[in-house]
This record gives structure tokens, C-alpha cells and sequence, in this order.
């Protein structure tokens, strides 16, 4: 039997040839031949079948060791290995010293440091360890990295901010012959007179109303109060609550991690104020109230609570790394178009899970089956937030350079109606420039930045194949 072939860069540029000029499939053994790890292949060339080693193994099988004391690289979590002795690697670590990245310590850089330890987060907040970051998740109406900032501003309906051209409703009700108009433009916390409050329409079914706050808000919390009707009291017992940032797409909140509607308890007379806040916060432009119970009529005085999102920097204090690298973002909130395979083989599969900037490994990045530019993959935020900028690298498969060159970049709310993203004051969608090899950062910083949940990337133009690793950056503003 003819030798075994050792995928070593030597014979890597042949195989990969090979397997693009005949188009074989390759297989795994029945019987796995190689050692260490290894993966045995078969269908690939000539030889009966083929050893693909891991990293710091060599050999036909896979059954040598490289020597040195740094190989294999016994530094974990993307350690550097420098030799400190010129001789074989024993059982003693005084021949070399890792050097750890930001988020780990000890001898091999195995421990990843609890980023919590210190209690970083404030007002309640908790805590959640990331590599190499930490993320506080912050109780309403408390906001910002370490829940620090409080987010509870009178927006304007009682005090006369928001204007009555901002507010208005499915329906309204005309009382006394049609003489008095119980509109929109008067639910407003505590307002006084005979008329004093909206009302919707008896026969409107699916009655709302909507406050227009013309720029967009960080919204923590909401007011709500009854009125009086002819000697009756009106109020709403229960209520939803949707929002939009552009008056087209709406999104009905929800309370994290489930899929039904959150229906919001209301009031219980016709004069005291019921308070609920948002956990997590809303962010939007549009507000919209969805009366869901109500006794006798649909009534409501209202006021909202929240605070304004500075950006006169649209950048400045927002560019935070969201979660790609740190895992914050997990698994199930990637998605793609579809995933290549290398040589065919399940175990080669470039999935969109692995397309977190500075992935290790032999398939540590997202490839798609198709190199045209109906590909793409997304991410799921899980709520908006402000999107400022993406950082894009590149891999390799095997030896080769591959990364993309040219993208775009679309994004959503609701994960239906997509906007891509334009060139500013322009018409035409904007292609950022990627990539120049497998492993370089390339940083795009969105000018304006955009509000979403969800984010495409499409890939434009690319080298040998599209392949992308990514962080994006952004905050919960």
C-alpha cells in the first residue's frame, strides 16, 4: 500500500487543486488510521486516504510531535508561546512563558478573570462575565455600562412639551349630541375641564394611541390615569404597548425571552396614576398604546417616562464591542444564507456561529455554499439598539487566503422590512470596503449610525471564497 499523505503546507496547494479540478467527495474512514485527533479522509486524490493533523502533529498518521517547548502552542485562549530555553519541552514550564490577552491569567492562560469580581455594575444591576469583557444587566429605569445613569425625564404630555400636532388615534368619541370631542390631543396626566382625556370611538374594536416624539427616545416608563364622564369613571384596565422607529414597522414589547405579547396592568379608578416601567427599555420614536380591557369606554390620561439619546458625536461613547467576540451574542442569534463545507465533510462546516472576530481553529469563520452576492448573514440583537460601526477579518481554509473584499449592510426591526444602508446624502446603497487578507481588522464606522435589531451583512466582492469573521459596535442607546 502506498504511503499515507500528511496535510502539511507542502502538499496542501496540491490537495485543494485536486480536489477543485476532479471534484471528488471526500469521506471519512470507515476505520480512522490517524493519531491525535487527527481526521482521516478518503476520496481525496490517489492515496488510499489521507490524515488531516492537528495543529503541533505531523507525520503521515499524525503520530509525530514538532519539537520545541511552544509546539503544539501549549498556551490557551490565543496565548503567545515564547521560548525562553532552547531545548525539548518536558514536563517543566521553565523552557517558555505564555503571554495572556486582555481577560486571562496563569501559567497557560486557562483562567478567563472574572470581570465581575469587583461588582462593576450599580443600582442593582447584574453582572455577567464575557471574555475578556463583562456585560450589567441594568433593572429600569437605570442605563449605561455599569447601570450608573438614570433614565426617568417627564416627557412632555403633562408639562406641554409634546405638542397636540404629535399625539393622535385610531378613533374619538363625540359626546352630547356631538358636541364634545374627547380627542387625542387631551390625554395628558392630570388634565382638568369637563373634557378632559381621549376616548376612543364606541365602535372602534381595535382601538390606540400614539405619541410621535419626532426624534428618537429612550423610553423607561409609562403613566396612565382615567377620567370622569358624565358623572362615570372611565379608564383602561389593561393595555399593550407598541412602538416604532420609523411609523411603518412596529414591534409589540414583550418581556425578554418570551413570545407572547406582555399585557401591562392599568388603572382601577377614574383619578389615580398606575406607573409601569419598561425592562428593558424602548427605544423609538413612535409610541403606541393598545387598550386591551377597559371599563365602560376606552379613557385615558398618560405621561411618559424616559430621556433623551445624545448623539451630537454620532459615535462618541458608543462604539462598545456587541457581542460577537465575547460570546454575549450567542449561537442561536446567527443565522445565514447557507454554509460551506469544505471537501464536502459535515466536520468542515463553515458555520455562521463561527463567525466571531479572532476565532481559532481549522473552520473559524462563516462561508457560504455559493460565492454570488445573494448570501449573507445576521444577527439577531434580541432589542434595538444604536449600531455604529462593524470590524471585519478574513480566514483561511487549509492554507488558502480567503475574506471579502466589498460588502453591504442592511438592517431591521422587526426582521421582514429590511433598509440598506446608504450612502449619507445619497440614494445609493453604500458598499464598504473590507478586507485585504485572512486575518487583518478592517473597521467600518457608520455615519449616521442606525437603530436595529437586526443586522445583515451581504458580501460584495471577495477572494478565493467569501469568508468573514466580524464583531459589530454599537450601544443600548
Amino acid at each position: 500500500m502506498k504511503h499515507v499523505v500528511d496535510v502539511t503546507a507542502a502538499h496542501l496547494g496540491a490537495i485543494i487543486l485536486l480536489v477543485s479540478i476532479s471534484s471528488i467527495r471526500g469521506d471519512f474512514c470507515e476505520v480512522n488510521h490517524c493519531y491525535n485527533g487527527a481526521t482521516c479522509v478518503t476520496g481525496v486524490g490517489e492515496e488510499p486516504f489521507i490524515c488531516i493533523c492537528s495543529d503541533g502533529f505531523a507525520g503521515d498518521t499524525c503520530n509525530l510531535t514538532e519539537t520545541g517547548p511552544c509546539s503544539p502552542n501549549p498556551c490557551k485562549n490565543d496565548g503567545t508561546c515564547d521560548t525562553i530555553a532552547s531545548s525539548r519541552r518536558g514536563d517543566v514550564f521553565s523552557e517558555y512563558i505564555c503571554r495572556c490577552p486582555p481577560g486571562f491569567e496563569g501559567v497557560h492562560c486557562q483562567t478567563n478573570v472574572n470581570d465581575c469580581a469587583k461588582q462593576p455594575c450599580k443600582n442593582g444591576g447584574t453582572c455577567r462575565d464575557l471574555d475578556e469583557d463583562y456585560t450589567c444587566h441594568c433593572p429600569s429605569p437605570y442605563v449605561g455600562k455599569q447601570c450608573q445613569l438614570r433614565c426617568i425625564s417627564l416627557l412632555g404630555m403633562e408639562g406641554g412639551a409634546i405638542s397636540e400636532s404629535q399625539i393622535y388615534s385610531s378613533s374619538v368619541h363625540y359626546g352630547v349630541l356631538g358636541l364634545q370631542r374627547w380627542g387625542p390631543e387631551l390625554a395628558r396626566l392630570n388634565n382638568k375641564g369637563i373634557v378632559n382625556a381621549w376616548t376612543s370611538a364606541a365602535h372602534d374594536r381595535n382601538p390606540w394611541i400614539e405619541i410621535n416624539m419626532q426624534k428618537k427616545m429612550r423610553l423607561t416608563g409609562i403613566i396612565t390615569q382615567g377620567a370622569s364622564r358624565m358623572g362615570a369613571a372611565e379608564y383602561i384596565k389593561n393595555f399593550k404597548v407598541a412602538s416604532s422607529l420609523d411609523g411603518i414597522s412596529y414591534i409589540t414589547y414583550k418581556v425578554e425571552g418570551q413570545r407572547r405579547d406582555k399585557v401591562f396592568v392599568g388603572n382601577s379608578d377614574n383619578d389615580g396614576t398606575k406607573t409601569n416601567l419598561f425592562d428593558p427599555p424602548i427605544v423609538a420614536q413612535y409610541m403606541r398604546i393598545i387598550p386591551v380591557v377597559c371599563r365602560r369606554a376606552c379613557t385615558l390620561r398618560m405621561e411618559l417616562v424616559g430621556c433623551e439619546i445624545h448623539a451630537s458625536s454620532n459615535t462618541a461613547g458608543c462604539t462598545e464591542a456587541l457581542g460577537m467576540k465575547s460570546r454575549l451574542i450567542s449561537d442561536e442569534q446567527l443565522s445565514a444564507s447557507s454554509s460551506f463545507r469544505t471537501w464536502a465533510i459535515d466536520a468542515f462546516t463553515w458555520h455562521p456561529q463561527f463567525a466571531r472576530l479572532d476565532k481559532m481553529g481549522k473552520t473559524n469563520a462563516w462561508s457560504p455554499a455559493h460565492n454570488n452576492r445573494s448570501e449573507w448573514i445576521q444577527v439577531d440583537l434580541e432589542r434595538t439598539k444604536r449600531i455604529t460601526g462593524i470590524i471585519t477579518q478574513g480566514a483561511k481554509d487549509f492554507g488558502v487566503v480567503q475574506f471579502v473584499s466589498e460588502f453591504k449592510v442592511a438592517y431591521s426591526n422587526d426582521g421582514k422590512s429590511w433598509t440598506v444602508v446608504k450612502e449619507e446624502n445619497a440614494d445609493n446603497e453604500k458598499i464598504f470596503q473590507g478586507n485585504i487578507d485572512n486575518n487583518t481588522h478592517k473597521k467600518n464606522i457608520f455615519e449616521p449610525p442606525f437603530y436595529a435589531r437586526y443586522v445583515k451583512i451581504i458580501p460584495w466582492e471577495w477572494h478565493e471564497r467569501i469568508t468573514l469573521r466580524m464583531e459589530l459596535l454599537g450601544c443600548d442607546d
